[in-house]
């Protein structure tokens, strides 16, 4: 199918999270992706020139897709999902979709505070490599609205901190919520209070990357309910 280089323009607009939140469509670029997707495309580019003109990578690798949004009310999340990660203040792309595929392992979903990295930026939907048509999503949110709503839907909240948090081998809340900050600035303060129980993983370092800190997390979650 070819398509008008009007449209071309539009959709190459995309790459702007404002145009993305006035159409609801987001792009999704390479084999990979357009494969794991359990839904259509609305539009599909595998020409060259339509791909360089769509792509955000020095080198286009293409197919690019472009996807309607995916994301969930804070409510359909705690119904879909018994462990969640709340993502504060986490703002490179990359970590938040290595945060969503991790989720998508681990049988959890994924909240997004206001100030975190965009799910549907470019580089953060490459980082899931899939897992942003699995792992439900719920973006944009208060976060201290949506700790109050998890706790009274029956939730523990876990804030991550880096001391003075009990071991991850406690988390064996069939319902739990687990907190995690950037890796410089952490939780702020608010949030920790606000939660019903802390979490440090132990390490040798001082800190660790918001990604791989959630994953050990839901991980740990994850294996205290096997059968």
């Amino acid at each position: 199918m070819t398509y008008s280089n009007a449209t071309l323009k539009r959709l190459t607009k995309l790459k702007q999270k404002k145009y993305r939140e006035a159409e609801r469509v987001f792009l999704a670029e390479g084999q990979n992706l357009v494969d794991e997707a359990v839904t259509s495309p609305t539009h599909l580019f595998t020409d060259l020139d339509a791909v360089k003109r769509l792509s955000t990578l020095v080198v286009p690798t293409g197919p690019v897709a472009v996807f309607p949004f995916l994301d969930i009310s804070p409510k359909e999340l705690l119904s879909a999902k018994g462990h969640i990660v709340l993502l504060c203040g986490v703002q490179d792309p990359g970590n938040v979709g290595t945060v969503v595929r991790a989720a998508h392992a681990f049988g959890a979903g994924v909240a997004l505070a206001k100030g975190t990295a965009d799910l549907y930026n470019p580089k953060t939907v490459r980082a899931t490599m899939g897992s942003i048509f699995y792992a439900p999503v719920s973006r944009e949110l208060d976060v201290a609205e949506f700790l109050a709503l998890s706790q009274a839907s029956g939730f523990v909240t876990a804030a991550a901190v880096p001391k003075g948090g009990a071991p991850p081998d406690l988390l064996k809340a069939r319902k739990l919520v687990v907190v995690v900050g950037a890796e410089g600035s952490g939780l702020p303060k608010e949030v920790v209070v606000a939660c019903s129980q802390r979490v440090t993983i132990p390490a040798l370092a001082a800190s660790l990357n918001a990604a791989v800190a959630a994953s050990i997390l839901l991980y740990e979650a994850y294996t205290r309910v096997l059968p």
